[in-house]
């Protein structure tokens, strides 16, 4: 029992301390290089693991009203998944990144036109974002990224990369399970119980990208080490590209609200590399793994970098309604 309480408190210190812990946890994986193999094989486990912890965090009701209004998640799913990347491809292109770097273009293409992160709900949780706003464009746009991920990878780098119906079944047992199974511990636990369990439902999350983390820094440390200019590089690029989604996305939907818009900018701005790159076999150059894992860094760190922003845009919404 004592255990038991223990670890309870463990997980709640983590949810407590979300942000901070999920920042940590990218250098935690940076430097123990040698936890990737064995952390590797519980990838998909930890995506699962994210996602039902993302059902269970967010208010039915609230999920419920947003799909009976499905305006605003309808939007922000065109936007995320066929707007943003037709530009990106289209800026990609101007610079000649396909004739210069054809590998950086590679995996830049795959992660333009891939859905955002499974953790991205639990993420908006640990920032006090709409969870429930963000839960329901993850699903629908998630939903169309077989037609819209295979489209673009055919368009863009001149080959079907995946294979839509397969990809598609992939996808949909993910949200399908991991629905179920929310659904199923809330029915039995009851919603009172898991409205208390909050701060340990985000230590769980962080817990997971922990997992995660492990697993995408496999070679990074070894990289950077050969060549620190070309992970530096990679590395800034792979922020700017986050920022400047979150930025441009936050001001087209201003309208909807700055603490709605801002988190549809992190939407757009964190998308899940590693289901592109699993989809396609994992048949990818050694310079797109590498740039795999640099891009976790601004996923990992974002959220407590900008965790003080969006508790402003949360404060100055609740003004503007009064």
């Amino acid at each position: 029992m004592k255990l038991l309480a223990l670890s309870a408190a463990g997980l709640a210190f983590l949810g407590r301390h979300g942000t901070r812990a999920v920042a940590l946890s990218i250098f935690v994986g940076l430097l123990l290089p040698s936890l990737a193999a064995a952390f590797k094989p519980l990838l998909g486990a930890a995506i699962f693991a994210m996602l039902c912890l993302a059902f269970l965090r967010v208010d039915p009701g609230a999920l419920r009203l947003l799909l009976r209004r499905p305006g605003l998640v309808i939007a922000a799913a065109l936007w995320v998944m066929l707007a943003v990347p037709a530009v990106l491809a289209g800026l990609f292109l101007l610079a000649g990144l396909n004739r210069s770097m054809p590998e950086l273009y590679f995996i830049l293409i795959l992660q333009g036109s891939a859905p955002a992160l499974m953790s991205a709900p639990a993420l908006a949780a640990l920032m006090g974002l709409d969870v429930a706003l963000t839960l329901a464009a993850l699903v629908l746009s998630t939903a169309v990224a077989p037609l819209t991920a295979g489209a673009f990878s055919h368009f863009f780098l001149g080959a079907t990369l995946i294979a839509p119906l397969q990809f598609a079944l992939l996808l949909f047992c993910i949200i399908a399970g991991s629905a179920a199974t929310a659904a199923l511990i809330r029915r039995l636990a009851g919603g009172a119980w898991i409205e208390t369990q909050r701060q340990r439902i985000d230590g769980l999350s962080v817990l997971m990208l922990l997992v995660f983390a492990l697993a995408a820094m496999d070679g990074v440390a070894a990289q950077t080490i050969a060549d620190p200019k070309l992970v530096l590089a990679l590395t800034g690029l792979s922020f700017a590209l986050a920022l400047g989604q979150i930025a441009v996305t936050t001001l087209v939907f201003l309208p909807a609200g700055r603490h709605r818009a801002f988190a549809i900018g992190l939407l757009t701005g964190n998308r899940n590399i590693g289901l592109m790159m699993a989809a396609t076999g994992f048949a990818v150059p050694d310079l797109a793994w590498l740039y795999f894992g640099l891009a976790q860094f601004p996923i990992y760190l974002l959220p407590m970098l900008l965790k003080p922003l969006a508790k402003r845009l949360a404060l100055d919404d609740n003004t503007t309604k009064r």
